[in-house]
């Protein structure tokens, strides 16, 4: 676990991959799945998983396309979930979390998929930086059906 706490870079780890493909054939809400510069994100109706890739460093600027997407598909009147399925080792800062309702305000809950012990500590410091719903799950089916019961 990697951990820089002067300006809390948190680096996650990786531990497994459920494929989604398994997943887009069950979940009939499937739209689009994107391959961009940082990731791998599939939106549905309600909710978007997305998977960064190993060493991205997810900020607000490497992050834009992501925000321009979630834009055109769910405006900022349709309520959606985002659930990080955390299958790669990336960075991030935590505090972008802060005021995220500012920029998106029909974010209704932040989802996050762990497999290991120390993605589990990872996630929990990072829950004290949202102002949204946010909850840990050990797989991506338990957190798409919380996506898709708070949307």
């Amino acid at each position: 676990m990697y951990i820089k706490w002067s300006n809390l870079t948190i680096i996650t780890y990786f531990c497994g991959k459920i494929p989604l493909a398994v997943v887009n054939s069950i979940h009939k809400s499937f739209i689009k799945k994107y391959k961009i510069d940082i990731g791998t994100f599939y939106f549905y109706k309600n909710y978007v998983v997305g998977e960064v890739l190993a060493g991205a460093d997810l900020n607000f600027e490497s992050g834009k396309e992501l925000y321009q997407l979630m834009e055109i598909h769910y405006k900022k009147t349709i309520p959606y979930v985002y659930i990080s399925n955390r299958v790669n080792s990336y960075c991030f800062k935590p505090t972008r979390l802060y005021a995220i309702n500012d920029n998106f305000p029909n974010l209704k809950g932040y989802g996050i998929v762990i497999y290991d012990s120390v993605n589990e500590k990872i996630a929990k410091l990072e829950e004290t930086f949202t102002d949204i719903p946010t909850l840990i799950f050990k797989n991506l089916e338990d957190a798409i059906s919380w996506a898709e019961k708070i949307t």
